[in-house]
């Protein structure tokens, strides 16, 4: 099973960039998408005629308009479906578009392949507060799978940069969100209590890099100043099949259909 994870920075601004056709031909199975900002009317819209018009579309939309959404495309069937990270601290985040969850049956296997979008919080701040709740919610619903031996996989933009190696900058960002202490605690503890493998981190080996993210201002992607805060992050019997792992950096600037690159694995399910 290949799973390509992409935020895509507005489902409609991807397809007239030619992201649609980018993630159609690159042979995944399974996508899974955040920032979609559109309705499911508009995402299979935006779908059409492609390949994906035959798969199955699993789309949580916010119920702001042109704000976050997620979504999983799968080739293969999809068993159940869950919308809400729940949980004793996911209610507070019900219709906002942050996360689906999809059981795809691959083979005699079910595979849960969630896609979650964490929005970019700011130090010291409400906004920030609730980022870190967000995460609290996730580190519940990951902490399930692994009570449930669950084949499962967190894709997503995270928004936060785990190490040095994840950050080019990372001596300019101390102190701001994305980089906090706070946050990569989330990560180590997922990992720690919970057996979540960076699957891309450790297929790839140590950084810097490779990032997932640049600004669209100035030289950032010509000169690979970027962040790696897109992440497939795999429960320990899935991390197992997972044989390959790699970023769809576009060749130029002038090739780049999102301000994200889109995280591409391979198990071998």
């Amino acid at each position: 099973m290949l799973l390509a994870s992409a935020n895509v920075n507005g489902i409609r601004a991807a397809e007239r960039r030619g992201g649609i056709a980018w993630l159609a031909a690159c042979g995944a199975d399974v996508v899974a998408l955040q920032e979609v900002r559109a309705s499911d009317d508009q995402l299979r819209g935006a779908l059409a005629g492609t390949v994906f018009e035959s798969w199955e579309v699993v789309p949580a939309a916010s119920e702001a308009k042109g704000r976050a959404g997620v979504a999983v495309l799968s080739r293969h069937p999809v068993k159940e479906v869950r919308t809400e990270v729940g949980g004793a601290t996911g209610a507070e985040f019900a219709g906002q578009g942050r996360w689906v969850e999809a059981d795809v049956l691959v083979g005699g296997a079910v595979v849960t392949v969630a896609s979650a979008y964490v929005h970019t919080g700011e130090a010291g701040t409400p906004r920030q507060e609730e980022k870190q709740r967000f995460l609290a919610a996730l580190g519940e619903r990951v902490e399930a799978w692994s009570a449930e031996g669950r084949l499962a996989v967190l894709t997503g933009d995270l928004n936060i940069a785990h190490t040095q190696d994840d950050l080019k900058n990372w001596k300019g960002n101390r102190g701001k969100s994305g980089f906090l202490p706070a946050e990569q605690e989330h990560l180590d503890r997922w990992g720690a209590e919970h057996g979540l493998v960076d699957v891309h981190r450790r297929l790839h080996g140590p950084g810097p890099g490779p990032y997932t993210w640049w600004s669209w201002r100035g030289q950032a992607f010509d000169n690979d100043a970027g962040w790696r805060i897109d992440y497939q992050l795999a429960t320990a019997p899935l991390a197992r099949a997972a044989v390959s792992a790699s970023v769809g950096r576009a060749a130029t600037y002038a090739e780049r259909w999102s301000d994200h690159a889109p995280v591409l694995v391979e198990y071998a399910v």
